[in-house]
């Protein structure tokens, strides 16, 4: 396949940047097919509430105008206190290219909120506009159970561009139909005509999967602590949540508490191609269905296009008692084109999430529940 010319930045473009001092202070390993992650660095405070700097304004320069206090990484961080770090990576992009960040899986399925903070920005998770300067900040917010973090760890990934090229309706269509987006578990390839909801917006709509013996996991609440620094199958997930088993038919969720669920649905992402979750409105009803949404180019996709889609887990919270069905709409994404083809694809790196069916904890808990 031909190399693009706009989109999202390829994981050997975001190293060319590197080299070039645009980005500093990355490490190479963190490099995904289409993303890089982002590491808290040695200085964190507790703050009084998260905060949007305004156009020209140095985040650093907010702190000195606010209560803060030194967060010290022996103590863990608490249930629904927000605390602020600096990340190792800052940015001095060309003038063509701009961000935006997604906070990682192993953040949105354990339900702690992260948001990304660029100097003279006045948004979240955005590095705007083109050519932007300065250092970037995390806002953490466990919202489940208090966690403990290290120096070094990464919590959100930024993905470079230089174009929007999210697909339209008709484009959608027609790569729908050529690369094979979806797949049932059973492994037949929907059609673009499969999919009767639509948005009529270039997004495919998702739904939840209740046919697992283990429909999902509901968080227990704040008993533990949650060590991030322990790395991987570390923690006993009875410790924090609860799995749920249903009819295969409904499942009832309550206001204000934490799931952990899974599409229906196996995505596949192509090499050329990669995906966002995008926000769910007021019409699938009154919850929120992701707080990690990007998925990187490779996924299900196998070592050469043979791959037949993976499910992806949705994180939910009720803004009321509601009842959910199999099959009912969940999850939203849309698609967009990178402008060359990774080197790395996700398929073909090392992920807690390659084996995946049905609903799956982050990489911090024991398989065996």
């Amino acid at each position: 396949m031909t190399s693009q010319t706009y989109g999202a930045l390829s994981s050997q473009e975001i190293e060319d940047l590197m080299d070039q001092g645009a980005i500093i202070g990355a490490k190479k390993e963190n490099i995904s097919p289409a993303s890089l992650d982002l590491t808290i660095s040695h200085e964190g405070y507790r703050v009084e509430g998260i905060f949007l700097p305004n156009m020209g304004e140095a985040v650093r320069d907010i702190l000195k105008l606010i209560e803060v206090f030194p967060h010290d990484f022996g103590n863990p961080l608490e249930k629904d206190v927000t605390y602020l770090f600096l990340l190792n990576e800052k940015l001095s992009l060309p003038k063509d290219i701009y961000g935006y960040c997604n906070p990682k899986s192993t953040t949105g399925r354990n339900d702690v909120h992260v948001r990304v903070l660029a100097d003279g920005v006045s948004r979240y998770d955005a590095v705007t506009p083109k050519g932007f300067h300065g250092e970037m900040w995390v806002a953490v917010t466990p919202k489940s159970f208090p966690i403990k973090l290290a120096e070094g760890i990464p919590l959100s990934q930024l993905r470079l561009f230089n174009k929007d090229t999210r697909l339209t309706e008709e484009e959608c269509k027609d790569a729908f139909e050529t690369h094979g987006f979806l797949w049932s578990p059973d492994g037949e390839k929907y059609s673009y005509e499969d999919i009767t909801i639509r948005d009529n917006d270039g997004s495919i709509i998702l739904t939840l999967d209740l046919s697992q013996d283990i429909a999902g996991y509901e968080c227990r609440g704040p008993k533990k602590v949650l060590d991030f620094s322990k790395g991987a199958h570390s923690h006993d997930p009875t410790d924090f949540f609860e799995r749920i088993h249903t009819d295969k038919k409904r499942i009832h969720l309550k206001k204000g508490s934490f799931y952990v669920l899974s599409s229906r649905e196996f995505v596949r992402v192509p090499s050329d191609l990669a995906c966002e979750m995008a926000p769910m409105d007021e019409r699938s009803g009154e919850f929120r269905s992701h707080y990690a949404g990007f998925i990187d180019p490779g996924w299900g996709w196998g070592k050469t296009g043979e791959g037949k889609g993976r499910p992806l887990t949705l994180e939910v919270r009720p803004f009321d008692d509601i009842v959910m069905r199999h099959g009912q709409p969940i999850g939203k994404i849309k698609f967009e084109r990178t402008t060359q083809i990774p080197k790395i694809l996700y398929d073909l790196k090392t992920s807690n999430y390659l084996v995946q069916t049905g609903p799956k904890l982050s990489k911090h808990f024991k398989e065996s529940v």
